[in-house]
């Protein structure tokens, strides 16, 4: 049977060890795209924090598991090279039982569970882990419109409005932009994902009209006229354009051919002077051609004081 001593002993050394508490006031956290922001993480523990230990690690959608990208332990702390510059640590950690961490320029990619880990031996049990899911928000990038159709009355005419960035994923409207630049509602079919269909459009439907991208962050917008002007400028366009890569093949082909036909009339001449040079011949005939030549000047001389 133990003694009183021994009791007290024991009542210490259950005194001692506790249940570890790790909390957030954060389970969900936007953020706008280039802005920093804080991750709360405070907890509980023994006051002595000689083995405190704290990690944090994120979990990106395309990520197939946990990156540290903070790690402390007896008064060292190590940082992800990826993060340094971002990652501004907790303060006075043994003193404030503070985990916190800011990052700042959070980018789309920094979307993700990040997990707030502390432990403090003995203090091993409890809850000792809290996660909190980030989103990073972006508004639209400017949205990019066409239009696909003949121009032309009693055609199917659709325009389209496509923003590459934004999250949230943005919705898409029309609205019809008149000469002061007011908006007025459309009378074509419009959808959420950007098209707006004219099934038979007519000269009242010709006009300017504005593409507006929009998310809880913001909006973007863009504009397009629509005419047959704007369509006899796309063809005229396109009739150009075929026409000047027509003229640019035929140069090309004509020159190739020309540099052909001199490569072959060179290739003729050095044969030919190879061939005049080993015949026999050939030297004999082309000797005689300036014999002869001599012959008829001096024929000339002599009949010249005859004449």
């Amino acid at each position: 049977m133990c003694s009183t001593p021994c009791l007290l002993v024991l009542l210490n050394i259950i005194g001692c060890v506790e249940l570890i508490t790790v909390s957030t006031p954060q389970k969900y956290v936007n953020v706008t795209r280039g802005d920093s922001i804080l991750l709360q993480c405070s907890f509980e523990t023994i006051p002595d924090t000689k083995g405190l230990t704290v990690q944090w690690d994120f979990v990106s959608a395309s990520s197939n598991g946990p990156q540290q990208i903070y790690y402390y332990q007896s008064g060292e702390a190590i940082i992800l090279r990826s993060y340094q510059g971002r990652l501004q640590p907790p303060s006075s950690l043994t003193t404030t039982s503070n985990a916190s961490i800011i990052l700042s320029n959070m980018q789309p990619s920094d979307t993700g569970v990040y997990a707030c880990e502390v432990h403090n031996f003995p203090d091993v049990s409890g809850k000792s882990q809290v996660n909190i899911v980030v989103k990073v928000l972006e508004k639209p990038s400017p949205p990019y419109c066409a239009v696909h159709g003949d121009l032309e009355t009693g055609h199917l005419v659709t325009l389209t409005c496509h923003s590459e960035r934004g999250s949230p994923g943005p919705k898409y409207s029309w609205t019809r932009l008149d000469h002061t630049e007011n908006s007025w509602p459309v009378l074509g079919r419009t959808t959420t994902t950007g098209t707006l269909e004219f099934t038979n459009i007519s000269q009242f439907e010709f006009g300017k009209y504005q593409c507006n991208a929009t998310n809880a962050v913001g909006f973007s917008t863009c504009t397009i006229d629509l005419s047959p002007d704007a369509g006899n400028g796309v063809i005229a366009g396109a009739v150009i354009g075929a026409l000047l890569g027509c003229v640019l093949i035929i140069l090309v082909v004509w020159f190739i051919a020309h540099t052909v036909k001199k490569h072959k009339y060179k290739a003729v001449k050095a044969s030919y002077a190879k061939e005049m040079t080993h015949s026999p011949q050939a030297q004999e005939t082309a000797e005689s051609v300036p014999v002869a030549t001599t012959a008829g000047n001096r024929h000339a001389e002599v009949d010249e004081p005859q004449a």
